[in-house]
């Protein structure tokens, strides 16, 4: 494994770089997270192939604002996210190449799919946060969330803004973060990608775990039946940090549809 530090739109990028081959896999990690949470998905992807014979290089990037990444400087939203993942691509000189996205990274990647259909030889979307469908807990939490703002003046407000956010408003990835990234997060969320994807016309295959409580399962079966060339590997007993709980199952569902 080897790590590099580029510079991509002026943004110093960290990148994990993983064997050598013809053919690159571009992964994208989910929201506040970084390559080395990937580290045990991409050694045995590149190892594996290399003994099969087809030799994969695998390239993990911290994505701005995560890792070792440059923190972001003002706040972002999907588009300037694509306009890096652009620059990065020019920079690594990626051409027919296989694109994968978790979470988050699995939004940016659908989002990249379309944009460069002609680059990307197949998409691999891993619980990928593409829905961002308005339900009514998310609106009740959204009510919460501008309620407990009436007590920002309060001494210990950040302690049980936290307090809230963890027992009551769960899964939500918003009170960890700080500074640009809280804008972004909500620029990033706000985003419903549901319409945009019929348009991939990439193959895709989407890989889930049968109980992800970040994106539902069901979830997966409506971008299956939205994208008309895919394919939907389910694993069951899982959750939503593939990567990290079932790393090896995840590694070998990928090499089986390379």
């Amino acid at each position: 494994m080897e790590e590099k530090t580029v510079s991509i739109k002026g943004i110093s990028t960290a990148v994990k770089i993983f064997g050598k081959g013809e053919k690159t896999i571009l992964i994208l990690h989910g929201w506040n997270s970084n390559s080395e949470r990937w580290q045990e998905v991409a050694e045995p992807i590149s190892h594996l192939s290399a003994q099969a014979g087809k030799g994969l290089r695998v390239l993990v990037p911290d994505l701005p604002g995560f890792g070792k990444s440059t923190s972001l400087e003002n706040a972002w939203d999907t588009n300037q996210y694509i306009d890096w993942l652009e620059g990065f691509i020019q920079e690594f000189n990626l051409k027919d190449f296989y694109l994968l996205g978790h979470s988050f990274g699995g939004a940016l990647a659908s989002k990249l799919a379309v944009k460069h259909a002609q680059e990307v030889d197949k998409l691999f979307l891993v619980s990928a946060a593409c829905v961002r469908k308005k339900t009514t807990q998310k609106k009740l939490s959204a009510r919460i969330s501008k309620f407990i703002k009436l007590f920002s003046f309060l001494p210990l407000y950040k302690f049980f803004r936290k307090a809230v956010y963890k027992f009551i408003i769960r899964r939500s990835d918003y009170t960890y973060v700080e500074g640009t990234l809280k804008q972004t997060y909500l620029n990033v969320v706000a985003e419903d990608l549901s319409f945009h994807l019929p348009f991939i016309k990439v193959p895709t295959v989407i890989i889930w775990g049968q109980k992800d409580a970040s994106t539902p399962i069901e979830d997966a079966y409506f971008i299956n039946k939205q994208i008309k060339n895919s394919k939907l590997t389910v694993i069951p007993e899982a959750g939503h940090d593939l990567n990290r709980k079932q790393p090896d199952i995840l590694a070998s569902k990928i090499l089986e549809n390379i």
